[in-house]
């Protein structure tokens, strides 16, 4: 009497069923569900596909294992053995997670969910089902999620973690292009995926804070290097706060600035441009308004000053004659009035 083929009783949820009897017969009914597809598969290939309906078995309806079976011992031979995978053609929801790098191997964890659905059944069974040995749900499911996050770990090393972070619908939607081709080779249709945590160590995520506001890489990298020296300090035997304090505040502060130099303009040393007065021989640096310099020293003096305040010279250019009262240019030897002699004091 023939027998019926079904699957019953068919969970929610469930992706794949084996039909737990290889014999065959011709004549048997097959009873396929909407939202299922089965396949006859026998020595690791899978072969004839069968929709939604009710089918009497014969060879008409099953030409590819006919096939096979009339080069091994006739066609006619009964019963025949072959298995039935009844695969289910809903949509169904994956999980992925995992931790890769970035383009500029920066650590990377991510996890999802996928949703997807068996587009080719004749395909998913000859490189999954059938060829993994996979007969149920959990270990497709499991194998999926592998299958998924290999693909997506050498997807997303492509891109940087800027753009991971910075255009994450962007990287979506080019990850998903790529991610569908793959599960596509498989028999699989990628209908959507959502990225549902992306994360990365606390320096990469310090990292690209500071060059999203703006600063430098050289300085990124310098405020690093502090970082890692306070933590040095902090996990080294018997290290103190103090040492912290001594070590770190040099690497806080900015490069040294050339700083604008003074020429003394009686001894030549360099000063710094802010000084008053020569740090080598004390003269005077920057200029009195209104002063008189001295002739003989160069000394700056206050205005209105008779003698120099560095020589004790006159500033005076005349002077008084001591005989007739005259005024006689400095420096002259005798009055032009009256020929007395003159002292230059």
């Amino acid at each position: 009497m023939p027998k019926v083929i079904e699957w019953r009783d068919a969970r929610e949820g469930e992706l794949v069923w084996r039909y737990p009897v290889d014999e065959i017969a011709w004549g048997d009914n097959l009873i396929v569900h909407e939202y299922e597809a089965a396949v006859f598969f026998r020595d690791g290939k899978a072969y004839d596909v069968f929709r939604a309906g009710r089918h009497v078995l014969t060879t008409a309806n099953l030409p590819l294992i006919t096939k096979v079976l009339s080069t091994i011992a006739g066609f006619d031979r009964i019963p025949f053995r072959a298995s039935i995978v009844f695969i289910s053609l809903k949509q169904f929801l994956g999980r992925f997670g995992a931790q890769g790098q970035t383009k500029e191997l920066a650590p990377l964890k991510f996890y999802g969910s996928f949703w997807f659905r068996v587009e080719d059944p004749n395909l998913f069974v000859n490189e999954v089902v059938g060829g993994q040995s996979l007969y149920t749900t959990e270990g497709l499911q499991s194998f999926l999620r592998g299958y998924f996050n290999e693909r997506l770990i050498d997807t997303l090393s492509q891109y940087s973690l800027a753009e991971v972070y910075g255009k994450l619908d962007e990287t979506s939607l080019l990850t998903k292009g790529f991610l569908y081709e793959a599960l596509s080779r498989i028999g699989l249709e990628l209908i959507d995926l959502k990225f549902e945590g992306i994360d990365t160590t606390p320096e990469w995520r310090d990292r690209i804070f500071y060059l999203s506001t703006g600063i430098g890489a050289t300085e990124v990298l310098r405020m690093e290097t502090v970082q890692r020296a306070a933590e040095s300090l902090s996990k080294s035997p018997g290290a103190a706060v103090g040492a912290g304090i001594a070590v770190i505040p040099p690497l806080f502060q900015q490069p040294p600035q050339a700083q604008p130099m003074i020429q003394c303009p009686r001894c030549g040393f360099q000063n710094p441009g802010s000084s008053r007065f020569c740090g080598n021989c004390g003269g005077q640096l920057q200029p009195v308004a209104g002063g008189v310099t001295c002739t003989n020293c160069g000394h700056l003096n206050p205005q209105g000053a008779r003698f120099c305040m560095e020589c004790g010279r006159p500033l005076t250019q005349t002077l008084k004659c001591p005989s007739c009262g005259s005024d006689v240019q400095r420096g002259a030897k005798f009055c032009p009035n009256c020929g007395a002699k003159l002292s230059q004091n």
